[in-house]
C-alpha cells in the first residue's frame, strides 16, 4: 500500500472518531438536561411546601397569642371579681360594727365624772378601743370634716337645714352622726346640720311717683268759740245751713 493510500485511511478514521465523539457528547448532554429537569421541580415543590408550613406556624402562633391574651383577661377580670365580692361582702359585715362604737362614744359623753373614773370602765374603753383596731385593719376610716366646709352629698347627709349667723348657705354647721369610708367606699355618710340662705325678703319702700298729697287740716269749730250761743247760732249765725257741729253730732 502505498504512502498516499495509507494517509487517506488515516484521514478516515479520525473523522469516524470525531464523529463518534460528538454523538458521545450530544447523547451525554441530552441525558444531563432530562435529568435536570426534575430537580428543578423538586426544588419548587419544596419551596411551596415551606411557604405553606410558614403560614400555618404564623397562623397557629397568632390563634396562640390570642388564647393567651383572652385567658391573661379572663383571669384578671376573675380576680377583679373576687376583690369586689369581698369587699362587698366585708363592707356589709363591717357597718354593722358603727352603731355599736356610737353607742359607745354616747355612752361616754353622758357618762359620770364618778363612773369615767370607775376601775372597770377601763375595760369598756379596751373594747371600744379593740372594735376601733378591727375596722381600722380593714381599712375603715372615719369621714373628716369640720364646721364650715363645703356640703358634698357624696360622703354627707343633711339632716336639717337652718339659718345660722355666720354661716353661707351650703356650709356644714355641726355633725350629727360620723360618717366612715371603706378605701373609696362609702360605707356610712355623715349626717350633718346644713346653713341655708336668709328667706327674708326686705320690704320696698312705699315710693308715690305723680301723687300730689293733699294734707288737710282740722280747724276748730265755731260752737267751742262761744260756748253760752246755742250751736246754731254761734256755728251758723241763724242760718239753716248744717253746721260741721251738727254733722259730727
Amino acid at each position: 500500500m502505498t504512502e498516499e493510500a495509507l494517509l487517506e485511511k488515516q484521514t478516515e478514521l479520525g473523522e469516524n472518531e470525531v464523529e463518534d465523539g460528538v454523538t458521545e457528547e450530544l447523547a451525554s448532554g441530552e441525558v444531563g438536561v432530562s435529568e435536570a429537569l426534575p430537580l428543578e421541580e423538586k426544588i419548587q415543590q419544596l419551596e411551596a411546601q415551606l411557604a405553606e408550613a410558614q403560614q400555618k406556624a404564623a397562623e397557629y402562633l397568632d390563634a396562640l397569642q390570642r388564647s393567651q391574651a383572652s385567658f391573661a383577661n379572663y383571669r384578671k377580670r376573675t380576680e377583679a371579681e373576687q376583690v369586689s365580692w369581698r369587699g362587698v361582702a366585708n363592707a356589709a359585715l363591717l357597718s354593722r360594727f358603727l352603731p355599736v362604737l356610737d353607742d359607745f362614744e354616747r355612752a361616754f359623753q353622758a357618762m359620770s365624772q364618778d363612773l369615767a373614773e370607775h376601775p372597770w370602765m377601763g375595760g369598756i374603753r379596751l373594747i371600744q378601743r379593740k372594735i376601733a383596731g378591727v375596722l381600722e385593719a380593714e381599712n375603715v376610716k372615719p369621714i373628716e370634716l369640720q364646721p364650715g366646709d363645703a356640703f358634698d352629698p357624696l360622703y354627707h347627709q343633711a339632716i336639717l337645714y337652718q339659718e345660722v349667723p355666720g354661716f353661707e348657705d351650703g356650709q356644714i354647721v355641726a355633725e350629727v352622726e360620723r360618717g366612715y369610708i371603706l378605701g373609696e367606699r362609702v360605707l356610712r355618710p355623715s349626717s350633718v346640720v346644713v346653713a341655708k340662705a336668709s328667706s327674708r325678703v326686705p320690704e320696698p319702700e312705699a315710693e308715690l311717683e305723680g301723687v300730689n298729697a293733699v294734707v288737710i287740716e282740722d280747724e276748730p269749730c265755731c260752737c267751742d268759740d262761744e260756748p253760752g250761743a246755742t250751736e246754731q247760732e254761734a256755728c251758723c249765725g241763724g242760718n239753716d245751713e248744717p253746721c260741721d257741729c251738727q254733722d259730727a253730732a
